[in-house]
């Protein structure tokens, strides 16, 4: 490492020219790399929902579909449009009014069971199906082009358009997340560090750190828009810190030293020592969701561990040569440091850690309950602006004509009619069912001489027969599944290779897989994350107290969400905790490994625990301060939930994890020194 950081400093000038040329191929590598917006598509692909949907596909040549509200529309308006709408090379069928009876026939004729569902208050509706997949360029094009050839009245429904609206809102709020990020971090880098340009250089190398990471991210094909939107800022909160121990360290060798480069060759050379640990914890926790079956844990955490490794990377090598060139500046805006030192935390956590422990005891179950009981919610609209025209037009599908949940019944093509109405007869006695509807009902309804083509290919396909079902229940609602799983058992009574597909079924999935991920990701994340520390620290004993106090930071966080009755978007809950762990127990880490050193040299535990704590204050501070910046502007202002929710998360947990950490930790490091001393390589003779 020593050679390394001689060349580091010496050719500091060329390794700027080189860091500003890679950022051609990361910002080219970052405007190719393509943004998901849809998360079934994270769903696991051996799934039987998802084989289900591919025979849908496949059969019936429909990937999606879209339920259009007409407001006040004419039968030869609805007709024209239609035709209109028939042209868009991806439209697969169109079933209007005037398709169903023409625009001749008055709509008093118009059977009861049929006409309460597709007329209300001079509103009808309009289905539209795709040929390729919800989310697939083409169906997006779809929907914008149905969206410029439509007027006030028409509203378009569906996930396609839910997800358009999706992209739209997170690409006009992005750029804003990193802009508030830095400012709020920027405000506090000035308050901690002794030169007003110190900050700009320690977040210009972030920042640079940050476009190699999202520039190499065209390597996965594509990255969810949730990676996208949290990455940047994520990654500047919780690889700061590695940034400020490589500048402390320089002003500290500076004392020692005339020649600046002799003192960053220290600089660099403890700073990797000393990151090296820390950066290995994080970057396992992140890298423990991809143990996650919904492979949007494998997006964010192969992302942000990726990040973390670009972090470590420029702060060794980009940063000091920015440092070493803009020197003489740095002394110029130098200044006293405004942050105080915080002595007299030491003191009062010293003085009465038995206190502190007792109220850790008091505490910590109710902490575990309110994590327990703390509700998600996995309905993916739900975290979207009531206001976007998709949300309105699926709210009023709801309420107008109570098209809540639909799904469709794939059934064999030979099938009788008579057993596919004694199957539907048992499924609308299942409470919440509110109709369902099949070709052989709609020749029983309809004379046969004005159904069209088109209507008999939406039912039937060489293979099966579709039946539509609508629920009164809401997506991912535990009404709507446990009613999928009573369907599911009267489906197989008549066919055992029928099956039942749709939006609700994909959800229903969705959440057993999400709810078996949260228990999975945490138990990975910890136990990666104490087999590391095991070997960082030498100790058997600590690695279980320090994931302790994190994981007891994380129950506060976790629970105050219970207490405040707040409902989760389903991916923060998941996540936060391998975040929250990952990100953060790198300020038990720096504390614990200087305790450790100190009574290596013979101090008493008291004394030990003592310096350790009050020499590490001031940089959890800073670090859980940044962390705290470039998170918490963003929940503030995001207006997807499923964003804000994370970044609030993120930047509570941040201080929670900085106040448990300086108050807890050197209470338990207090109780457990005789433990830890018999416990720790090097330290069973130290009394």
């Amino acid at each position: 490492m020593s050679k390394l950081a001689k060349t580091i400093c010496k050719h500091k000038k060329i390794i700027l020219i080189i860091t500003l040329l890679l950022l051609i191929p990361s910002i080219i590598g970052i405007k190719n790399t393509k943004i998901n917006y849809d998360i079934l598509v994270y769903l696991p692909e051996d799934i039987e929902t998802i084989e289900d949907e591919n025979i849908l596909a496949d059969e019936f040549n429909m990937g999606g579909f879209s339920i259009i509200i007409l407001d006040d529309m004419k039968s030869k308006d609805i007709e024209k449009l239609s035709k209109e709408i028939k042209k868009i090379d991806n439209v697969g069928k169109v079933i209007s009014t005037t398709d169903i009876v023409g625009t001749n026939i008055p709509i008093e004729m118009i059977p009861d069971e049929i006409k309460d569902k597709i007329y209300k208050d001079n509103s009808t509706i309009m289905l539209v199906t795709f040929k390729e997949a919800i989310s697939s360029d083409e169906t997006m094009d779809t929907i914008e082009t149905l969206r410029n050839i439509t007027d006030q009245r028409c509203k378009i429904s569906g996930m396609t358009a839910t997800l358009i609206d999706t992209r739209d809102l997170a690409s006009s709020e992005i750029a804003i997340y990193v802009i508030i990020a830095v400012v709020l971090c920027l405000i506090v880098l000035e308050i901690a560090l002794d030169s007003f340009i110190t900050p700009i250089l320690l977040l210009a190398n972030i920042g640079i750190a940050i476009l190699f990471n999202m520039g190499t991210n065209i390597f996965l094909g594509e990255i969810s828009y949730i990676t996208k939107a949290i990455s940047a800022v994520l990654q500047l909160g919780v690889t700061m810190d590695f940034a400020i121990f490589l500048y402390h360290s320089y002003k500290e060798e500076l004392k020692n030293k005339n020649n600046i480069n002799e003192a960053m060759e220290l600089a660099i050379q403890k700073t990797f020592k000393a990151v090296l640990g820390s950066s290995l914890t994080t970057i396992a926790g992140f890298l423990a969701l991809c143990s996650m079956s919904l492979t949007l844990g494998k997006d964010i955490g192969i992302v942000m561990a990726k990040g973390v490794l670009f972090g470590v990377i420029s702060v060794v090598t980009i940063l000091p040569a920015l440092i070493l060139q803009f020197n003489k500046l740095i002394e110029k805006t130098s200044h006293k440091e405004i942050l105080p030192k915080f002595a007299f935390i030491k003191n009062f956590v010293i003085r009465h850690y038995k206190i502190i422990i007792i109220l850790f005891i008091i505490i910590l179950p109710i902490a575990i309950y309110t994590n327990n009981n703390t509700k998600a919610y996995y309905k993916l609209d739900e975290s979207l602006p009531k206001s976007l025209p998709s949300i309105t037009a699926n709210n009023e599908l709801a309420e107008k004509f109570g098209l809540t949940s639909e799904a469709m019944i794939l059934v064999d093509k030979n099938m009788e009619d008579y057993k596919i109405n004694e199957m539907l007869d048992k499924i609308e006695e299942i409470e919440g069912i509110d109709f369902t509807i099949s070709y052989s009902k709609v020749e029983n309804l309809l004379p046969k001489e004005v159904l069209s083509e088109d209507i008999k290919d939406i039912f039937i396909s060489d293979n099966y027969q579709m039946i539509l079902v609508s629920s009164k229940y809401e997506i991912a609602s535990d009404q709507l599944n446990s009613q999928i799983n009573e369907v599911n058992k009267i489906i197989k009574q008549y066919d055992e290779k029928g099956m039942f597909v749709g939006e609700g079924p994909l959800m229903k999935d969705l959440v057993e897989i999400s709810d078996h991920d949260f228990n999975s990701v945490n138990t990975t994340s910890i136990a990666i994350i104490f087999i590391i520390m095991i070997f960082v620290l030498s100790s058997i004993s600590l690695p279980v107290i320090l994931i302790c106090v994190i994981e007891f930071a994380i129950f506060i966080n976790m629970g105050m969400s219970f207490l405040t009755n707040t409902t989760l978007p389903f991916i923060a809950s998941i996540v936060i905790g391998t975040i929250q762990l990952g990100a953060t127990i790198d300020y038990a880490i720096l504390i614990t490994t200087k305790y450790l050193d100190l009574r290596k040299e013979g101090l008493e535990k008291k004394e030990s625990i003592g310096k350790a704590l009050e020499t590490s204050i001031s940089s959890i501070m800073v670090s859980g301060l940044c962390f705290f910046g470039a998170t918490f502007g963003v929940g503030a202002y995001s207006k997807i939930e499923m964003i804000g929710s994370l970044c609030t998360l993120m930047s509570r947990g941040a201080i929670i994890s900085v106040i448990i950490v300086i108050m807890v930790l050197p209470a338990l490091l207090m109780i457990f020194d005789k433990l830890i001393c018999k416990t720790t390589m090097k330290m069973k003779e130290i009394k």
